[in-house]
């Protein structure tokens, strides 16, 4: 079996565990702040959502650690085209995304206002350690915006979440040692499989020749959104867009904000000029395409899903 071969594998399986520590971790951190009586809503918008980014975070805190800065910010960049291409387009094409929650779409104009703060920090050509402060006080700040926003939304989507927390069995009385076990084993699932996936990338794209970046916005990039994948599509086949599209919109915000701002912590991150003229202005024009779709009766179409995937397609041949 050839090395390739062998990296392959490692980088797949490496994506298999990784998808299924965050199922795990964010299927028992949703019961466990259920048990503790947190508001669906609440755990809807910041367990669910950031849960769901654990990949990327662990992936890209373990490249920024061993040097390898171009993948992280690969696989953060990759993850939000993918978000908002792959996912939101193939879920709205599957089933129309009428969008009532005032908290999603508050959030479409941070996520825009987000992307571009990065891209100042990252223009000097770094994400240096007091960077990463300042994304991480961002993420401060955005925490303390859903739990105001919490407050004030309507009724029926708070028994939206309410509902949505049930089917997946978030919502019971009591701390569970099985839930503490399921987090554990979750967390442990998303190390392993954050290292294999690591190791098996910077291989893989050294064998090809290919950049750490493209290696990160494509096969990393797709593999780590998986649950993201996952959420929204059941979130959309019960009916529930705002949880659907706040999954998204909640998670891209997540990994500008809270993952680079730790990996840049972690380790200060060299950013390619290549990201600043190509990838980064990307992922800017795919979130300022959804403004629009929300704004014309806060509905995505099918329509609008296939032209997000299109986009999504049309953007991932441009940066290849």
């Amino acid at each position: 079996m050839t090395a390739l071969t062998l990296n392959t594998l490692l980088l797949v399986l490496g994506i298999g565990i990784l998808y299924f520590g965050a199922e795990w971790l964010v299927r028992g951190a949703a019961r466990l702040a259920g048990s503790l009586g947190v508001s669906p809503l609440v755990v809807g918008l910041t367990v669910v959502s950031f849960g769901t980014s654990a990949p990327e975070l662990v992936v890209c805190v373990v490249a920024a650690a061993g040097g390898n800065s171009d993948l992280a910010i690969g696989n953060v960049l990759g993850s939000n085209l993918a978000n908002i291409g792959l996912i939101l387009g193939l879920t709205a094409m599957i089933r129309p995304l009428e969008v009532a929650a005032r908290v999603v779409w508050r959030e479409v104009p941070l996520m825009i206002l987000v992307t571009g703060g990065v891209y100042t920090l990252a223009w000097d050509g770094e994400l240096s350690t007091g960077d990463g402060i300042l994304l991480l006080i961002g993420l401060m700040g955005y925490l303390i915006f859903v739990f105001q926003s919490v407050e004030i939304e309507a009724p029926e989507i708070v028994t939206e979440y309410e509902e949505f927390m049930r089917a997946s069995g978030s919502e019971q009385q009591k701390v569970r040692l099985k839930d503490v076990g399921l987090v554990l084993a979750g967390c442990s699932g998303l190390v392993v499989g954050g290292y294999a996936i690591v190791q098996g990338a910077v291989a893989v794209a050294s064998f090809l020749g290919v950049s750490q970046v493209v290696i990160g916005l494509t096969v990393v990039a797709v593999g780590t959104s998986l649950p993201e994948l996952a959420t929204s599509l059941v979130a959309a086949l019960h009916k529930e867009a705002d949880i659907a599209v706040g999954n998204v919109i909640g998670s891209n915000i997540f990994n500008i904000v809270a993952i680079l701002g730790t990996a840049a912590v972690v380790e200060p991150m060299h950013v390619a000029r290549s990201v600043l003229h190509r990838e980064l202005p990307a992922v800017l024009a795919m979130s300022l395409l959804v403004l629009p779709m929300l704004r014309t009766g806060w509905k995505i179409r099918r329509w609008e899903g296939a032209l997000l995937l299109a986009a999504y397609l049309g953007i991932g041949f441009w940066l290849l």
